[in-house]
């Protein structure tokens, strides 16, 4: 078979990797515009099992991994000055360009030579391949190119954010609240390496708009924000990486394929960064992409299958995805709150975990919040 990969993120490396394993004889040409070097962004961070959906196929990549990964078991969040720790929520984080350094080790000891600086300017270069797989994410050209076809809708969250990173070592997944003189802020900070965390900045339309952000430069935005979260960066920069102001765009595709073509990854659907599981579902879709096709034996028949088993499961997280991003849209109004039931807001958002869940998961900080809850309702003072 001779397949055409078209973005070499962490979607298109893992499907390029897995299939040549697989196949050894299968010819696989893997196109990407951009260096092998060049990455948008910092770490990405993923839950505290993230990656042991791979170990009973594919050890040995969970084993090149995971020593590079920084790990740690509650989520920390910041209101007021005040800090709550939520135990039993553990997460895992690595830099972005690590695991695309990590996975292009994978695709080169098969046998796959990456074409990177290659653009593919329109699908009529792409004549001749059985498969076209693209993994070319939220810009993707070929869902462009066919989006009545693959029934795409796309639309916008109204929150503003910018992905930054800092040299400031924070010990856990930490969430902190800041409100000024023109309107409220959020920062979603965790390391992802000895000497480097991620910190992404998010506001609301009316901050935004009030701060007249759209008038700055990336380094105007970025020493307005250092300055808005300087007690939580204690003297440390905040670092850009076309740290520009965005809308996170929702995608989603009513069909997966057209022809012979495929949508993977960020391409074909997009998950909120705040349940940060975009590269977890890319490369969980080249892995069901590979056994769809294998199933079947026949490319037609592969390709449906790998939209009704995987479609669901997508489904499912995707509108958990937007659950919580509701949440963040109206972080101004949660902040209000006391820091605790802010805590529980924050925790049970995106409506996959109930008290009971909460009680297995989070006993400390359970036992905590259910021991404040009969101080609130008599309107005792804490």
């Amino acid at each position: 078979m001779r397949i055409a990969v078209i973005g070499g993120g962490p979607g298109g490396l893992y499907f390029s990797y897995l299939w040549k394993r697989r196949h050894p004889d299968a010819e696989i040409d893997l196109f990407e515009q951009n260096p092998a070097d060049a990455t948008w962004g910092f770490g990405v961070v993923f839950s505290e099992q993230a990656l042991e959906f791979l170990r009973a196929d594919d050890p040995d990549t969970v084993d090149a991994i995971t020593p590079r990964m920084e790990s740690w078991k509650n989520i920390t969040l910041n209101l007021r000055g005040e800090s709550v720790a939520i135990d039993g929520v553990g997460f895992s984080s690595i830099g972005r360009l690590e695991l695309l350094k990590l996975l292009q080790a994978r695709v080169h000891a098969v046998g796959v030579t990456p074409r990177y600086d290659t653009m593919i300017p329109s699908l009529e270069a792409l004549t001749g391949y059985d498969l076209i797989v693209a993994a070319d994410g939220l810009n993707s050209l070929v869902r462009r190119s066919f989006e009545g076809d693959f029934g795409t809708s796309l639309s916008y969250s109204a929150n503003k954010f910018a992905w930054y990173g800092t040299t400031k070592r924070f010990e856990t997944l930490s969430q902190t609240f800041v409100r000024t003189g023109l309107g409220a802020f959020n920062a979603h900070h965790y390391r992802y390496s000895p000497e480097m965390s991620t910190f992404l900045v998010e506001c609301d339309l009316a901050t935004w708009q009030a701060y007249r952000f759209a008038d700055k430069t990336i380094d105007e935005s970025r020493a307005i924000c250092a300055q808005v979260f300087a007690a939580t960066l204690d003297g440390h920069p905040l670092v850009s990486n076309k740290s520009v102001w965005r809308n996170f765009p929702w995608i989603w595709n009513e069909r997966w394929s057209f022809k012979n073509m495929v949508l993977i990854g960020d391409a074909l659907h997009s998950a909120h960064f705040s349940i940060g599981s975009g590269t977890r579902l890319a490369i969980e879709d080249a892995i069901a992409l590979t056994k769809a096709l294998e199933a079947e034996g026949d490319i037609a028949a592969g390709l449906q299958r790998y939209q009704s088993e995987r479609q669901p499961i997508v489904k499912k997280l995707v509108t958990a995805a937007r659950t919580s991003a509701d949440w963040y849209e109206k972080f101004p109004e949660h902040m209000k709150l006391d820091l605790l039931d802010f805590a529980y807001s924050y925790i049970t958002r995106s409506g996959r975990i109930d008290d009971a869940r909460l009680r297995a998961m989070s006993p400390a900080f359970m036992a905590r919040y259910e021991a404040s809850r009969p101080l609130q309702e008599s309107g005792s003072p804490r």
